[in-house]
């Protein structure tokens, strides 16, 4: 049976809780503060069982040893879970909170899809990320839009791998429906054991949501919604929605075959298809400010080095980002695979908000996280209205070795560069 929470707690374990964003079938998540680090967090407070016995006691052991196994995960893709514990009898995971971001629920809407390339965009960070998790041997068992967000700049981040610690999480998501459901694999929903190719599944679900505004299946009746999951075959896609690519429809439906044999081997597999269908999406539409953005390019000392080539292979692995005066563009703490470039404007760098240095225009930051995928550790805000270059790692995957190379190559003169500048400004000091 289990205890409902009717009221907001006023602290959970360390963290003051400030307000409750969200609950589903498992449990309830609350924007939380961090007093030790000084930072917001979520905390998914799952709901208590009121058990005390040999089998609760073991399954609470196995969960902090999970816990510490998913925390480990360190990918720009995935929300990172900072803490975890156990409160009057309740379990909770803490992670990133994530200001600003939407969950991709709200871009399943027929009225609310996103085009087509972005939707393979998002699809493809995802994909890359489940396939790091795999690799680790988290499999995450609850892939659905709710648990994907979009960033205010456009980043996906993928949360709740939390519900793979806890033991019965898949007997509460079926007791309550809570949309889950439909994005389960038929073995999920078989009660059989798990693998990566679960995962897969879901996010094959996901996207043809994504794409047409509705699930795989519909049923008012969760029995008949499990039966459509295990035994029918979903709609095609293009019937749906004929502008889909013929390719891109066969990459979703192979996600969705009801044997895990007949699906993607690997996300990265996954990811690769998707790289393919994304180019040619791209080459099919190009963007109308293509060539005024590349000739603003061409111009910056970020470029000088590059070929004509090269520079348009970085743009389609890239996103203009206009930024208010004072909007802050990174924050200590967040853990993500972007580097920025100053096209217009400058920007205040500080390890609080207090600026101690500019970045002006052909300049760049976000060397260490792209790099090594650690965390932030300065703030950099809008001096003044703020143009940037955001280059994404997992996009920049897929242009040709030689523009990777070369990319790489200026990057490192540019990290170069700023430390010989730290250093001689230190000596002068």
């Amino acid at each position: 049976m289990l205890a409902l929470p009717t009221a907001v707690p006023e602290r959970i374990g360390k963290y003051y809780v400030v307000h409750e964003v969200g609950r589903g079938s498992t449990g309830t998540v609350y924007l939380s503060h961090d007093p030790y680090y000084g930072r917001d967090v979520a905390i998914k407070f799952y709901h208590a069982t009121n058990s005390d016995d040999a089998e609760s006691r073991n399954a609470r052991r196995m969960f902090l040893g999970e816990a510490h196994m998913v925390g480990k995960l360190q990918h720009p893709n995935i929300v990172p879970i900072y803490d975890a514990g156990e409160e009057d009898g309740r379990r909770y995971v803490v992670t990133e909170h994530i200001h600003g971001a939407r969950t991709l629920s709200a871009y399943c809407r027929p009225g609310g899809l996103l085009p087509i390339d972005q939707v393979v965009g998002i699809v493809y960070k995802c994909a890359k990320a489940l396939h790091y998790a795999h690799s680790r041997g988290v499999v995450h068992r609850d892939v659905k839009p709710s648990n994907i967000l979009l960033t205010h700049d456009g980043d996906v981040r993928i949360v709740d791998f939390g519900i793979a610690l806890v033991s019965d999480s898949d007997v509460s998501r079926l007791e309550g429906v809570a949309g889950s459901p439909a994005y389960m694999s038929p073995e999920q929903v078989q009660g059989h054991d798990l693998d990566w190719r679960s995962d897969l599944y879901s996010l094959g679900a996901v996207m043809y949501e994504m794409l047409c505004g509705h699930r795989p299946f519909r049923a008012g009746a969760l029995g008949k919604l499990l039966r459509q999951v295990v035994q029918s075959t979903p709609e095609p896609l293009r019937d749906v929605r004929p502008e889909v690519p013929e390719e891109l429809a066969a990459i979703v439906h192979r996600a969705l075959e009801k044997d895990p044999g007949k699906r993607y081997r690997s996300g990265g597999d996954f990811a690769a298809d998707l790289t393919r269908v994304h180019q040619k999406l791209r080459a099919a539409q190009p963007d109308i400010d293509d060539e005024e953005r590349f000739a603003v390019l061409r111009r910056l000392r970020f470029f000088h080095d590059f070929t004509h080539a090269e520079i348009r292979e970085v743009m389609k692995s890239a996103s203009w980002i206009d930024c208010q005066p004072g909007e802050s563009v990174l924050r200590p703490g967040e853990s993500d695979d972007r580097f920025y470039v100053v096209v217009n404007g400058c920007a205040r760098v500080g390890p609080s908000a207090e600026s101690v240095g500019r970045i002006e225009v052909g300049g760049c930051f976000g060397e260490a996280a792209f790099a090594e995928g650690s965390r932030r550790e300065i703030v950099i805000e809008a001096e003044g209205a703020l143009t940037l270059l955001k280059v994404t790692a997992t996009l920049l995957e897929q242009a040709s070795i030689s523009c990777q190379l070369r990319f790489h190559k200026v990057f490192l003169r540019e990290l170069v560069g700023r430390l010989q500048r730290g250093k001689k400004k230190t000596e002068s000091d």
